[in-house]
């Protein structure tokens, strides 16, 4: 993995300097050398337009354009250089609402703070080892949602509410469910 990220530009996007400063030294470990950090998601824009890059790791949570704005621009614009970048966004936000509309906008991997070198790897290491197809669907433009190689057989409805006769046979676990937080693995 270190002769790859040898050979890649790596934007981050995190208006906390000390959290940009950790991402950027990871990344240094990880044998990454073209590294640019920008503290908004406008300035990390206006670059992007200029200067593509081929790897994306931002906050969610920014003034005055969040990571998912940013997402969405690099995914929907017409004036997106490479709309197939991976992006990997880095938030504190971890319930499983925020991890499906990350995922909604178009966000390539998730990795919830604080961020531990393993968590930043394996996501990276996803994204280079086990890229997924793009697809457009209706409003959404992005990274396939389904992981899985297998054929859906209608069982598995990531992010939705489960059946009613489900809910109603365990009412205390259907609620446990919904709000299960998202770790780090």
């Amino acid at each position: 993995m270190s002769d790859y990220l040898r050979h890649v530009s790596i934007m981050i996007v995190d208006d906390q300097e000390f959290n940009a400063k950790i991402l950027r030294q990871m990344l240094r470990v990880l044998g990454a050398s073209d590294i640019r950090v920008f503290n908004n998601g406008e300035d990390a824009w206006e670059d992007f337009k200029e200067r593509p890059v081929d790897m994306v790791i931002t906050d969610w949570k920014m003034q005055p354009m969040s990571g998912l704005k940013l997402t969405n621009l690099i995914r929907n614009s017409p004036d997106s250089p490479n709309v197939f970048v991976p992006v990997i966004l880095v938030t504190a936000f971890r319930e499983r609402e925020h991890v499906f509309k990350a995922r909604d906008a178009g966000v390539t991997e998730y990795v919830v703070k604080p961020v531990s070198p393993r968590g930043l790897f394996s996501r990276i290491e996803a994204v280079i080892e086990r890229p997924r197809r793009f697809v457009r669907v209706g409003d959404f433009f992005g990274p396939d949602r389904r992981r899985h190689t297998k054929e859906f057989d209608g069982a598995d409805r990531r992010g939705h509410e489960p059946p009613e006769d489900k809910l109603q046979l365990n009412p205390a676990a259907a609620a446990a469910e919904r709000k299960r937080e998202m770790g780090q693995d």
